[in-house]
């Protein structure tokens, strides 16, 4: 038990004095870029996706 507690104080402690937490702007333009590179991702696997099914159409 002794144990378990020492690791939540050290837990705490670590999560309150060493992490570095983003700041509201640098998480909104992180999730900006996310979504953008998630879009254009999307996009390319769909153009592919046709590119694919209009060829093997072709084909048989």
């Amino acid at each position: 038990m002794n144990r378990l507690v020492l690791y939540v104080k050290e837990s705490y402690n670590e999560l309150i004095n060493k992490v570095t937490w983003p700041t509201l702007a640098n998480l909104q333009s992180s999730t900006t870029l996310v979504l953008v590179a998630s879009l254009i991702l999307s996009l390319i696997i769909f153009v592919m996706d046709v590119i694919a099914k209009q060829s093997l159409g072709l084909l048989y």
